[in-house]
Parts: structure tokens; sequence; C-alpha cells
């Protein structure tokens, strides 16, 4: 969860500190405790996952909705330590480990969308403003994304695209996922 929800988001964050002052004993939370070292770095995450209270405001508007999360990471990298707290809403039953999994695997798909798309087509860097034509653009760079991966080949993402601008031979090998 993100600010763009704010009322369920500020919910969410008052109902899980709420809880935590009696240690979460009146509900049927479950507790993750992992730890990782890697990349010059070691993080300990610790997942709580819980069913979500049925007077959470907004809770009208999201259909399905059954369970909330909170993720601390706590990571050291060259001796310098930061905590990181995120929220989720779910549609999961109450399952720690499964929770816990579905929170690593879309970081790792978010990060490395966000990143091609950014290497590749510097969405970061984009000035369009109108709503519309920023949200068609991402769509096509998402599409377009797909298609250069698909393509066979040594070729960074970043190569493949600027081949499929030098040669129009190559742009539509790349569209319709043939090779010469």
């Amino acid at each position: 969860m993100k600010g763009n929800q704010e009322t369920l988001h500020q919910a969410v964050i008052d109902y899980i500190d709420k809880q935590s002052e009696n240690d979460f004993a009146s509900v049927a939370a479950r507790r993750l405790l992992t730890k990782e070292k890697g990349h010059g770095r070691q993080e300990i995450r610790s997942y709580l996952h819980m069913p979500v209270p049925p007077d959470l405001a907004e809770l009208a508007l999201w259909q399905g909705l059954t369970t909330i999360g909170v993720v601390v990471s706590a990571c050291v990298r060259d001796g310098k330590e930061t905590i990181e707290k995120r929220y989720y809403i779910s549609s999961l039953e109450v399952g720690v480990k499964r929770f816990a999994h579905a929170v690593r695997s879309h970081w790792g798909i978010e990060n490395s969308c966000h990143w091609s798309l950014d290497f590749t087509f510097r969405e970061d860097e984009s000035r369009i403003r109108d709503k519309n034509v920023r949200e068609n653009f991402a769509w096509l760079n998402r599409f377009l994304l797909s298609l250069l991966k698909q393509y066979p080949g040594r070729d960074s993402i970043v190569m493949r695209r600027r081949a499929c601008g030098w040669d129009e031979n190559f742009l539509l090998q790349v569209l319709t996922g043939t090779t010469l």
C-alpha cells in the first residue's frame, strides 16, 4: 500500500499499531522472521499477516479483501542500518509463509519490470503529463519490452530497440516474432 489510498493506508497503519500494543493477542496474526545475506548487505525481514478487521475504513470499496499485513525490513550495508516498514492488503487467506512469498515475488517482478522499462525506454525521464497519453505509452512500452525480450539473440534489450530503429527488416522480425 502506498499513500495514494490515503484513508485505507492510514486505517491499516492505525489498526496494526493498535494491535501491537498488546502484542496482537486479540487477533489471529501470524509471524515469520527471515534472514538473508548477499549483495554486500544483511537483511532481516519480519512478516506479520492477519485477517482484515470488519470495521476497517473503506473496506466496502475493496471487494475480496480478506487480510492485511506488514513487513519490517532491517538492512545493514557498509555498517549502516536502514529500517523500512511496508503495509499490504490482500485477498489471500491468513498464511504468513504464502504472504511472505507473495511479497517477495511482487517486488522481484516490480523491480525487474520497472528497471527494464526505465533503462530501455527512459520512463523515469518522460515528460508526458497527460494522464491518458502517459497510460497509453506505458502500455505500449510494456508490450514492446515483451516483444524485445522474446526475440532470440545475444544483443541487449537496448540494442534490440535501437536496431529496430535502424533496420525496418529487423523491426518486422521483432514485431512478427520471426527470424531470417
